[in-house]
C-alpha cells in the first residue's frame, strides 16, 4: 500500500511540473487562446481519479502563483475542477479517444464558466494574458464585461482543452505496461 501511495505522489509531482513547464512556456511565448497548464491535471485524473486530479490542479496554480504570477492563484478553482471532472468522466466511461474529445469539449465550457467570474470580479476582466486583446476588442465593440471576458475564454478553451485531453490520451497510451498497471482509474475502453 505504501509503495502505491508513494508512486501516486511522485506521479502527481511530475504532473504538477508538466503543468508548470507547459503553462509557463505558453505564457512566455504569449501564444493566444492556448494555455496548456492543465494537461498534467488531466493525466493525474485519468491515472488516479478525481481526488488526485483535483489536488494536482489546485497545487499547480498555488505553486505557479508563488513562483511566477500571483494572478494564477484564484484560478486554482478552475484547474481543480478540471481534475475532478476528468476523473469522474474516466471512472464512468474510461478514457478512449471519443471520451477524450468529449471531455475536452465539456471542459471548454466548464472552465470558462468558473474562470470568467473570477477574472471579472477580481481582475476587472483583464489578467495580462494573450486573451486580453480579444477582451478589449469585444468591450470596445459594445459587449458587456462578462460576455467580453467569456467569449475569448470559450474560444481558447475549446482549442486548449480538446488538445490537452487528446495529448493526455496519447501520453497515457504510450506509457509502459508496468506504469499503466499502477494506475487505479485508467481504463482504455
Amino acid at each position: 500500500m505504501q509503495n502505491s501511495r508513494t508512486f501516486m505522489m511522485l506521479f502527481s509531482v511530475i504532473c504538477i511540473v508538466l503543468n508548470l513547464v507547459l503553462g509557463t512556456l505558453v505564457s512566455f511565448l504569449n501564444i493566444p487562446l492556448i494555455f496548456m497548464d492543465t494537461m498534467g491535471t488531466m493525466i493525474a485524473a485519468i491515472a488516479f481519479g478525481p481526488f488526485w486530479g483535483g489536488t494536482v490542479g489546485l497545487l499547480t496554480n498555488v505553486i505557479q502563483g508563488f513562483l511566477t504570477n500571483p494572478v494564477n492563484i484564484p484560478f486554482a478553482l478552475v484547474n481543480m475542477t478540471i481534475g475532478i471532472v476528468t476523473g469522474l468522466v474516466v471512472r464512468k466511461w474510461g478514457y478512449s479517444l471519443k471520451v477524450a474529445v468529449a471531455t475536452g469539449l465539456v471542459l471548454s465550457v466548464v472552465a470558462p464558466l468558473i474562470g470568467t467570474p473570477i477574472v471579472v470580479w477580481i481582475y476587472g476582466g483583464l489578467t495580462g494574458s494573450s486573451t486580453d486583446f480579444f477582451v478589449g476588442w469585444l468591450l470596445a465593440s459594445g459587449q458587456r464585461i462578462f460576455a467580453a471576458a467569456f467569449i475569448p475564454r470559450v474560444a481558447g478553451n475549446l482549442i486548449d482543452k480538446v488538445a490537452s485531453a487528446l495529448i493526455a490520451w496519447v501520453i497515457i497510451r504510450k506509457m509502459p505496461p508496468d506504469i499503466l498497471g499502477k494506475m487505479t482509474t485508467y481504463d482504455p475502453r
